[in-house]
């Protein structure tokens, strides 16, 4: 049974059995179908209403498949298009696919691959619409879209969870490398939620030693040690009735984590020096860029504590398994730091892009941050160029040899290049297809197609 939501689907094949059967059992699990037998009636109905899908046969007399694909998208360019096929090559396949195609399935059709397409096509709309209500919402509380920069599956998913969890009361625990943007992503569910109208406090645990970093979070009274020659109202107290992010959670010592469990646990704190019992309406988002799991196998990290806080995990993803969101940040931080310097840089010349595309940021986001802004600051022309970034192209490879010393022609060394692209792929996403196609920009179809071609598993 597809677990899909209902979706208005075209149904595009000149076989009327085929076209009836398809149509049958697309209504059977809920969608709302029609049929057309060619492209030109097909057209005229896209014309006519709007549709999620369509599902259009690759070789119909008159316009074929291809035709009605690109005159599809001209007139809606948010339809998803599946092409069915049962002729040529998996390469004809692909190539509609760059062309625009969501994905394609082979002739004779199986009934459960089409539905698992078509859920995977129902859950990306939805997850798109979520995000489209989110960003609004941003909008109206002073959080433009353009603060929040991203275009990959993997942090649409991301920023769809945050949305969703941000009007609960539920800690969060946001993990990933460092420059990946926790805190911004702290800040997006701060911005969303109903204790927005209050600020959100900011602490860096690692940035303070133990004695200090207590009573910046619960505050101390006057001559409780050395030093404290006033009062001071701690991070918990002040930040009541807002939200508290904890960045690099895990470099609590333990006796502070004993004090911040007891606040999880009933809200209540002590200030240093004080015996009196204090309450605050925080809620607590924290962040790490360490494995907790780790830290607790080794006695660092209180596994309760652990459990409070993780109510809600956030995993975002290093920027070398989102490459999808390169190109959009790359822009975002050239229009941003060219309008802060005065300068008037325009652009990218195509090599310093392909550098900047292909480069892996060990420092994530942050370091595509500081690389733009200094590209922007030393650039001599209007266009950002291979000089002007730290890091310069490799020198070209020799013409490749296989292994026994012969040169490989175009096509030899091509193959072997892409078979190298895709066990890296592998290599980075954890053997995971779904995350490997899209970091090779190509659709998990064609994936499997290509490791059975080289013989990869």
């Amino acid at each position: 049974m597809s677990n899909s939501q209902s979706l208005n689907i075209l149904v595009v094949e000149d076989g009327q059995s085929q076209r009836e059967m398809l149509r049958d059992f697309l209504k059977e699990k809920g969608h709302d179908v029609s049929e057309a037998g060619q492209g030109e009636a097909a057209l005229d109905l896209v014309g006519q209403r709007y549709f999620d899908l369509l599902l259009a046969d690759y070789k119909m007399p008159g316009m074929n498949g291809m035709e009605l694909l690109s005159r599809v998208k001209q007139i809606n360019p948010e339809i998803e298009v599946i092409m069915m096929t049962a002729y040529g090559t998996v390469e004809t396949a692909v190539a509609a696919m760059k062309a625009g195609a969501a994905d394609y399935i082979t002739k004779p059709i199986e009934l459960d691959e089409l539905l698992i397409l078509i859920d995977r096509i129902s859950e990306r709309r939805t997850l798109r619409r979520e995000n489209e209500i989110l960003r609004d919402e941003l909008g109206r509380k002073g959080v433009t879209a353009k603060d929040i920069v991203f275009q990959s599956a993997a942090m649409n998913e991301v920023v769809n969870l945050a949305g969703r969890v941000a009007d609960s009361r539920a800690t969060v625990l946001i993990q990933g490398e460092s420059g990946t943007g926790k805190e911004l992503m702290a800040r997006l569910i701060h911005a969303l939620s109903p204790r927005s109208e209050r600020p959100m406090t900011v602490v860096n645990c690692a940035a303070l030693p133990e004695t200090l970093l207590e009573s910046e979070l619960f505050g101390h009274e006057k001559g409780a040690f050395t030093g404290a020659s006033h009062r001071r109202i701690g991070r918990f107290e002040e930040a009541d009735g807002g939200t508290l992010f904890l960045d690099e959670i895990g470099e609590l010592s333990q006796a502070i984590q004993v004090k911040l469990l007891r606040f999880l646990q009933n809200r209540e704190f002590q200030r240093i020096g004080d015996n009196r019992t204090f309450q605050s309406d925080v809620r607590v988002i924290s962040a790490t860029n360490r494995d907790l799991s780790s830290l607790i196998k080794e006695g660092a990290f209180r596994e309760d504590l652990f459990y409070r806080l993780n109510v809600v995990a956030i995993t975002i993803p290093p920027l070398r398994e989102r490459k999808g969101d390169i190109p959009p940040l790359m822009d975002h931080f050239l229009r941003r730091f060219a309008a802060q310097n005065s300068r008037p840089i325009e652009g990218f010349l195509p090599e310093a892009r392909d550098l900047l595309l292909k480069y892996d940021y060990p420092g994530n986001v942050r370091e595509l941050e500081n690389i733009i802004e200094r590209a922007v600051v030393i650039a001599r022309g209007t266009l950002i160029s291979v000089k002007d970034l730290p890091f310069q192209r490799e020198e070209e490879h020799p013409a490749k040899k296989d292994q026994g010393g012969r040169r490989m022609n175009l096509n030899e060394s091509v193959e072997s290049l892409e078979r190298e692209m895709i066990r890296e792929a592998l290599d980075q996403s954890g053997n995971n297809q779904t995350r490997a196609a899209d970091l090779l920009g190509i659709g998990e179809r064609t994936l499997r197609y290509k490791l059975k071609k080289y013989g990869l598993k």
